[in-house]
């Protein structure tokens, strides 16, 4: 079995066999959430300047709750409308080890070279999302790939409402 870093750097490099290690490892959740906040303490760190500490305290918050109500929407749309079979656990796991090359995020305080990190590492991990629910779902990168659009269009969808209903209280 691997170690985090190993796996880290497993799931950034889309080694289908750390996926699957970490869909079937039950104790990797911890791990997977340690990935989340890592990714999370990177970006915040890269966007400093942007929103001062109070903003970056949010990205870490809001980090994890995109990581629960992420895989929670893509265990839903994976299972119900594309027929693939997992639990919530497993798609914590395998959704939050994608996230691993996001720590490339840092180099957000560099000048010139943060925005470009910052897209390449988005791009990725969408890619290395795509991975994550196929091995998690058991099932074809046609439907992996379904299922993280329609999902993406349901969390802007969920977006937009969210944004909606706290604005009008603002």
């Amino acid at each position: 079995m691997a170690g985090f870093t190993e796996r880290m750097v497993g799931a950034a490099t889309l080694n289908i066999t750390t996926y699957e290690e970490v869909e079937h490892d039950q104790t990797a959740t911890g791990q997977a959430a340690g990935v989340v906040a890592l990714v999370a303490v990177a970006s915040a760190i890269g966007s400093y300047g942007i929103g001062g500490l109070y903003g970056s305290l949010g990205q870490v918050v809001s980090a994890f709750i995109g990581w629960v109500v992420w895989s929670a929407v893509t265990l839903l749309i994976g299972t119900k409308v594309f027929g693939g079979t997992a639990d919530m656990g497993e798609m914590l796991r395998t959704l939050g080890f994608a996230q691993s090359v996001g720590v490339i995020k840092i180099l957000g305080i560099v000048p010139l070279l943060g925005w470009i990190a910052s897209l390449a590492a988005g791009i990725w991990m969408l890619v290395c999302g795509v991975v994550a629910v196929r091995q998690a779902l058991d099932f074809t990168t046609g439907k992996a790939i379904g299922t993280v659009i329609l999902g993406w269009l349901a969390m802007m969808a969920l977006a937009a409402v969210m944004a909606g209903v706290f604005g009008a209280f603002s």
